[in-house]
């Protein structure tokens, strides 16, 4: 299943995710902090999206209530349900 998903209170526009059998299999962050993002979708692939959504659902980004990570969750958790 593909998402594409638009973020909401981040700098990242947008997140595109791939997800087969409940395993995130990629995930790519449109706009955002390139290396941090670069970073969380490396460590995405591979993991069971309901252990994301458990690790990342709460990370927040300067005060905002939210960050690319807690959308990213965000996402996963809609795309799930």
């Amino acid at each position: 299943m593909t998402i594409n998903y638009k973020t909401k209170g981040v700098c990242a526009r947008q997140i595109n995710i791939e997800v087969e059998d409940g395993i995130v299999k990629d995930v790519e962050f449109i706009g955002g902090c390139s290396g941090n993002t670069q970073g969380v979708a490396r460590l995405a692939k591979g993991m069971k999206a309901k252990d994301l959504i458990a690790l990342l659902k709460d990370v927040d980004c300067n005060g905002r209530g939210t960050s690319c990570p807690a959308q990213l969750a965000m996402a996963l958790e809609e795309s799930l349900s």
